[in-house]
């Protein structure tokens, strides 16, 4: 009796843990949003490089607003809320990450690497904070602010540059608009940190 009865609680056990991970409130959202990168690398290339000549993204950290599958809404300098039934696959930081990561294997000759990738030396490393990713409700514009630090080969030198890109959202502060104007920002911050890092 006991054998057959558990394989029914494991799967009602994960429908619960699903529902939670995906809900809001207990209540899953018509669709989930993602980052699509404009710019993504073409299939057939290899590209080769010696440890010390690799860069790896990091993920970067995030405040407590962001480290969440929702999309903040700055009211004030104090007070923050959500946009509505608008929710990431992940984690925003995963997301941006891997779109600067697409962008600048797109554009440039580098040999990109993930954190999880690398054997031994990780060559230069790019790493940072997403500051912002979300809605401004004073101009209705969704804003991205990345503060890069990029760690040279060795840990010799370390620079800083902070990344901003604003985007109209273009009517009511809704899950599907808030998510284009955003893919359009993150995508506009990617081409600038590939452009500062060159190669």
């Amino acid at each position: 009796m006991i054998r057959r009865l558990r394989a029914p609680l494991l799967v009602a056990a994960a429908a619960v843990s699903l529902s939670g991970c995906i809900g809001l409130g207990g209540k899953t959202p018509p669709f989930l949003l993602s980052l699509d990168a404009e710019a993504t690398p073409t299939a057939g290339g290899a590209r080769t490089a010696a440890d010390a000549a690799t860069l790896t993204i990091l993920i970067p950290t995030a405040p407590q607003k962001l480290r969440t599958t929702r999309i903040p809404v700055q009211q004030d300098g104090s007070s923050v809320t959500y946009v509505k039934d608008a929710q990431w696959v992940e984690a925003p930081s995963r997301l941006f990450q891997r779109l600067v990561s697409e962008t600048v294997s797109a554009r440039t000759t580098r040999v990109v690497l993930d954190e999880g990738q690398y054997l031994t030396a990780p060559g230069e490393q790019l790493a940072g904070q997403l500051m912002e990713f979300g809605v401004d409700a004073a101009t209705n514009e969704v804003v991205v602010v990345y503060q890069a630090m990029l760690v040279s080969a060795g840990g010799k030198s370390v620079t800083q540059r902070r990344f901003e890109a604003r985007e109209a959202i273009g009517g009511k502060v809704e899950a599907k608009p808030v998510g284009e104007a955003l893919t359009r920002a993150a995508n506009k911050v990617a081409v600038d940190v590939t452009g500062w890092l060159g190669g």
